[in-house]
């Protein structure tokens, strides 16, 4: 995976379980891949919500201390990395509100593509934002007048839900209840388990598993689950609803044991690989596997050209995170801590050499001009996805197409530039296949953006 790629955050939540602050704890460690710049725990103790939260990764923020000040059997938590909204604490999620209706504490794994518009619109009606985040705008849209004060909570957040526009998993935490929010086009995963009497909402199943939980289903699209002492209760907020889940979920967000609306998520990168073969076959001696993301996909590949798929690249797994290192020249030079070629492996062989996306182009060169040195006699490049060309707006951090090394060239001259013996990028066809889905959300591969994307003054 090319460098500098990231999905922002995930969310975690605990319903009617005992010491549930620890238990969001671990499932936000089983989370830490999806965000790693800061992280929270919100739980209700006694009637007051009570929050904890920091700049660093779970292990980093909490300890036994911390996690033993969090009382009750109701928490929601959050791991973060930053796109809309600077990377400070003020922006570490889970936030807290205190209203006259009741306080509520509120986590968000998306990005709104309407923030700008939303804020303004909030703001020149009173509203006083504490945070950058495009999260605490939901905040202010559920916050409820004086005349409609007397109605349930859920119709102010079935209303602010109509008005935001992107891609969003919501956890909102009262004093009663936790209300788990999915935004209409699908585009954002979130799964509901069961855990001993109680319930738990997480942005990925592997963290279900993780805590002992066990998989109830996916929260649809366009759908609020509100989990109280009634037990589960679904409504709908929107007819409009799409599955447009955001296939770098499956390609390289989510872990390899998680399941995405029905799809193990190693399943679909491994059929990735075998149909980057087909597409694409070559006379080589071994596959290589760029880890760890694309070590599935290898797989794939491996088994349908029947040779061997070798570890010639070994990642370290000590290695620091790339934004708290020491010096400008460390941070540059990331991969080459990151990542080492083994000469012994690669060493006079013809290299298949499985990715799963191209980024900025730096990484792949880096590690191209690795396996050379370590003796590699070809280099023929397979990624298992389409060419990135055109910026996310809905939570990844690819913001120009300036930045995207594709955008602006053909497939000769990304062969070129990467310095490679040959090139193959999977069709969009493949991925629907490998999902069995009819709908994705494509659109950093084609432009084709599911939603508007508008940032004009509303009227």
């Amino acid at each position: 995976m090319d460098n500098g790629i990231h999905e922002e955050c995930g969310v975690f939540g605990v319903y009617g379980v005992p010491d549930a602050a620890r238990i969001t704890y671990y499932g936000l460690h089983s989370l830490q891949h999806r965000g790693q710049e800061g992280c929270g725990i919100v739980c209700l103790d006694g009637g007051e919500l009570k929050c904890i939260k920091g700049e660093g990764l779970v292990t980093e923020v909490f300890d036994s201390g911390k996690l033993d000040s969090l009382k009750g059997d109701m928490a929601i938590g959050h791991v973060r990395y930053s796109t809309t909204g600077a990377s400070c604490l003020d922006n570490v999620q889970p936030f807290v509100f205190h209203h006259k209706t009741g306080d509520f504490a509120l986590a968000h794994n998306g990005n709104l593509v309407n923030s700008a518009v939303l804020r303004r619109y909030l703001e020149s009606r009173g509203s006083l934002f504490q945070t950058s985040s495009d999260s605490e705008i939901l905040a202010h849209l559920i916050r409820k007048d004086s005349k409609e004060s007397h109605l349930p909570r859920i119709e102010a957040i079935k209303e602010a839900l109509n008005m935001i526009e992107g891609a969003f998993a919501f956890l909102i935490l009262t004093e009663n209840r936790i209300y788990a929010c999915r935004d209409k086009y699908g585009l954002r995963p979130l799964s509901l388990g069961r855990l001993g009497n109680g319930y738990v909402v997480s942005s990925e199943t592997c963290a279900i598993e993780a805590v002992g939980g066990e998989f109830i289903r996916d929260i649809e699209p366009g759908e609020i689950v509100c989990i109280d002492h009634h037990g589960l209760r679904c409504n709908k907020y929107s007819d409009y609803c799409h599955r447009f889940m955001c296939a770098m979920e499956y390609i390289y967000f989510a872990r390899p044991d998680s399941d995405i609306e029905g799809c193990n998520v190693h399943n679909f990168r491994k059929l990735s690989g075998r149909y980057l073969y087909e597409e694409a076959p070559v006379e080589a001696d071994i596959v290589v596997g760029v880890p760890d993301s694309s070590l599935s996909a290898a797989m794939g590949y491996a088994e349908a050209a029947g040779i061997p798929n070798e570890m010639g690249l070994v990642k370290n797994k000590y290695i620091a995170r790339t934004f708290i290192q020491p010096s400008q020249e460390l941070r540059e030079n990331g991969v080459m801590m990151k990542l080492s070629a083994v000469r012994s492996i690669v060493g006079g062989k013809r290299v298949v050499l499985i990715d799963d996306s191209v980024v900025r182009g730096t990484t792949s060169k880096r590690i191209v001009k690795m396996l050379r040195k370590a003796g590699a006699k070809e280099v023929h490049l397979r990624i298992a996805s389409p060419q990135l060309i055109r910026p996310c707006f809905y939570g990844v951090d690819i913001s120009t197409v300036e930045e995207l090394f594709c955008a602006s060239r053909n497939l000769e001259q990304v062969r070129k530039e990467l310095g490679v013996d040959s090139v193959h990028f999977l069709s969009k066809e493949a991925l629907y296949n490998a999902g069995h889905r009819s709908e994705f959300c494509l659109a950093c591969f084609t432009g084709d953006y599911p939603t508007d994307l508008y940032q004009e003054e509303l009227k």
